[in-house]
């Protein structure tokens, strides 16, 4: 969340700020005057309360004095119920008048920065980088990557749906292989680049996923798991967990950056996006993925956007896939992210980009709410210092498998890229084992060859 500073123009704050980012994101910038006047509120009552407060410590002090002095303090004892009464009032209307505050300011997005393209139409997306040789499909003889990864015998996708629902699948034999290898390819990457790996918790406290989620991905994309009064959630990406693994800690600047290179399997209802993107494993429920997550000083969190983003990149180059690197509107922007780019991967058969990777610069939206803090304040400092939080896929496994298969496709089976060989036991080629059959698959058309103009809903995005 934002520095309640920021909205107070009497404390040297500027509102203005937070008006033009609301504008830039399409976001009501009446929100602004609002928190604005619940924080007024708020200050006025807590006003009220030290007041109180100070006057019930003045008389209690005046009893001390009196009974010290063997002198009759009835009447101000007599004051003491009422004045206790007065101040549990106060108490209870300044908390309620906090929660109001917090809810309203958790609503507003981060600070966008400067360089973000401002639109509300995914088109004017910022291109950065355009690499490798793109792969056509003139004689439309390509198959999509599901019917890839059904004809190497890779998955099952309608015995996962009857066993666990839809957009569900069991991987199997080359599948489980390709998965495991670029797991521990990835890995090894982040290792050799000083990343400290961190396996998660797959699921969180709903008070420590709610510091670090924005309120519409509780009901649009993360499972409730209940046992008894217990209330917890799993979680859609290891950033989530990570985020709070230094929660309610003070940073030496001595130690930073710190890198971790996040694995986890991630849970995602995906709710609204069916139709949308129903082939295949490129946008299921459940996938395993190799996160990059940096938290820096303050004054270095934009060069390591910069670095984040250059790593992912080399992952993609060492793979051999070619990809565009697009800086994304202001519009579709998270309320955390001041800053994203997104790494999209070419798939031949459709002729298009297709979102990987995306890489976030958080800045200090999500430490200030789970209190992470930077150094020790000093005296005389005007506020508190907030560590940068930065995160970034390296790897969702289940897109980048679809990307390879596409990609590295021959008329016999798939050829494997090099550097994830020596992942597979030395396996250099999968050949295809079965044919395509009509009913194969829920909700795509199979038994001969995809082609550029097969119909093929629209990927949707996430992080």
């Amino acid at each position: 969340m934002l520095d309640i500073l920021l909205f107070r123009e009497d404390k040297g704050g500027n509102p203005e700020l937070v008006r033009e980012s609301q504008r830039r994101r399409y976001a009501p910038v009446e929100a602004v005057d609002g928190i604005i006047s619940l924080d007024k509120a708020w200050r006025e009552k807590q006003h009220q309360l030290d007041n109180l407060r100070r006057d019930f410590g003045a008389l209690t002090t005046e009893i001390g004095k009196k009974k010290k002095a063997k002198e009759n303090a009835d009447d101000l004892v007599a004051q003491v119920p009422a004045i206790k009464q007065q101040i549990a009032q106060v108490e209870l209307e300044c908390e309620q008048k906090k929660v109001e505050l917090d809810k309203a300011l958790v609503s507003i997005g981060n600070i966008v920065h400067d360089t973000v393209p401002v639109s509300d139409n995914e088109e004017n997306n910022g291109l950065i980088v355009d690499w490798g040789e793109k792969r056509m499909n003139e004689k439309n003889d390509l198959f999509h990557h599901h019917e890839l990864l059904w004809k190497i015998d890779g998955f099952e996708p309608l015995k996962g749906s009857d066993v666990a629902g839809s957009r569900c699948y069991f991987l199997k034999g080359p599948g489980v292989q390709l998965n495991l290898a670029l797991i521990n390819y990835g890995l090894s990457f982040l290792m050799g680049r000083k990343y400290t790996p961190l396996q998660t918790p797959y699921f969180m406290n709903k008070d420590v996923m709610a510091k670090t989620a924005q309120l519409s991905q509780f009901d649009e994309e993360l499972y409730k798991v209940t046992a008894g009064t217990e209330e917890k959630y799993l979680i859609a990406t290891s950033e989530q967990p990570i985020s709070a693994f230094h929660q309610n800690e003070w940073l030496d600047p001595k130690v930073l950056p710190l890198r971790y290179a996040g694995y986890s399997t991630c849970f995602r209802k995906e709710a609204g996006a069916y139709g949308k993107d129903a082939w295949g494993i490129f946008r299921v429920h459940q996938f395993e993925k190799v996160e990059q997550f940096l938290i820096t000083a303050p004054e270095n969190s934009w060069e390591a956007l910069e670095e984040m983003v250059k790593t992912s990149e080399e992952f993609y180059r060492s793979l051999n896939l070619p990809y565009r690197v697009v800086s994304i509107v202001s519009k579709e922007l998270n309320n955390a992210a001041a800053k994203k780019y997104d790494l999209e991967g070419w798939f031949p058969t459709l002729q298009r980009y297709r979102e990987l990777v995306s890489c976030s610069n958080c800045t200090d939206y999500q430490s200030r709410h789970l209190e992470i803090r930077y150094g020790v304040k000093k005296a005389g400092d005007r506020e508190k210092k907030y560590v940068h939080m930065l995160n970034g896929t390296l790897c969702a496994t289940t897109r980048t498998i679809c990307a390879i298969l596409e990609n590295y496709q021959t008329p016999e089976g798939i050829k494997i890229p090099a550097v994830l060989q020596p992942f597979m036991g030395g396996i250099d080629f999968i050949p295809f084992t079965r044919p395509l059959e009509k009913r194969a698959f829920s909700g795509a058309p199979t038994g001969a060859p995809a082609t550029a103009s097969t119909s093929q809903p629209e990927a949707a995005k996430s992080d």
